[in-house]
């Protein structure tokens, strides 16, 4: 196992479900623990919700107080061999083009130089509730975005900023996500391709739906093979152009023991790895560092490494050891 730069989603909330507030020592702590001083990144989501936003949306992921702190110190993300990867998720009610670009501008001169790489919208290939692919104008969110994004980053001098955006898991696992890539095949290169550094890819095969341990190697690899040989093709994204598993977890919970946990993600890490080289998979992160609220029995409760209340489940030693491997 080797040439992975490892991460983690290190806040906790997850759409709707928040348990306790984060805590800064235990998030230092625990991170520092799982990469060693090794290179790392660390995931975190600012989100645009349009004008007027969403009440409860905008209860829930407080956009306003994440453009000025996130999780941690600024200075965190850039100490300790860290590097900060940011999400600008598009969530409005009704389509916004203009305010959208407005937000990435706001975002980038925020935080444009702390962050090491910039996704533009979360996963939207995909009509999920709160998740970009559900939002009015998402295709031509990304699109712009992308481009304004760049030029942003460009005239500010922080051209070394990697930029992207990331899909959810192949079109089987979910049913279907043509109009979305038949969209970014219709556009030239210089609108949209040639603006991407790398393909996320949100890889969840057992989270919401239990399959059995033995498949799920299968199954990691059919994703990592759909989105390098179907799909990123029909957006013309070469070979040369990155994938990074942005998102993959597997939960605790009544049916799901710690051990099986551990388990699973050893099998879906291992086998990220060992394709890496075959896909050009450059980054792994997992998501994520703690439950959002161990109390409750749904699968995005229980997806950490450890408890809400920060006591280590048996897959935070198994992570840091396949990183130890890795690196």
């Amino acid at each position: 196992m080797s040439g992975l730069t490892y991460g983690i989603y290190a806040a906790s909330q997850v759409a709707a479900t928040a348990g306790p507030p984060d805590d800064p020592a235990a998030i230092d702590d625990l991170v520092g623990g799982l990469s060693g001083g090794r290179p790392f990144v660390v995931r975190e989501y600012v989100h645009f919700l349009g004008t007027p936003a969403d009440p409860e949306k905008a209860r829930v992921l407080a956009p306003e107080r994440r453009m000025r702190e996130l999780t941690m110190p600024d200075q965190w993300y850039g100490t300790g061999n860290r590097r900060l990867d940011l999400v600008l998720c598009y969530l409005p009610a009704e389509r916004d083009l203009d305010g959208w670009l407005a937000f990435v501008e706001q975002a980038v001169h925020r935080y444009g130089a702390v962050a090491r790489l910039l996704q533009i919208t979360l996963e939207p290939n995909f009509k999920l509730p709160w998740i970009d692919g559900s939002s009015p104008g998402v295709l031509d969110a990304l699109t712009a975005g992308t481009r304004h994004a760049r030029l942003l980053l460009d005239a500010a001098g922080h051209r070394d900023v990697r930029l992207g955006f990331s899909v959810a898991e192949p079109p089987d696992f979910l049913g279907g996500d043509e109009e979305f890539w038949a969209h970014l095949e219709a556009l030239a290169p210089e609108d949209f391709a040639d603006h991407v550094d790398y393909v996320g890819l949100g890889l969840y095969p057992d989270a919401f739906s239990p399959v059995p341990e033995p498949a799920l190697a299968g199954l990691t690899e059919h994703a990592l093979r759909q989105l390098r040989e179907q799909s990123m093709p029909r957006a013309h994204l070469g070979p040369h152009v990155p994938i990074h598993v942005a998102e993959n977890g597997t939960p605790t919970g009544p049916d799901r023991s710690p051990a099986d946990q551990a388990a699973r993600l050893d099998i879906m890490i291992r086998t990220v790895a060992a394709a890496a080289t075959r896909h050009n998979v450059t980054h792994y992160e997992l998501f994520g560092l703690r439950d959002a609220d161990s109390a409750r029995a749904e699968p995005t409760a229980q997806l950490g490494l450890t408890t809400s209340g920060y006591r280590p489940k048996p897959a935070y030693d198994v992570y840091r050891k396949l990183i130890a491997e890795g690196s």
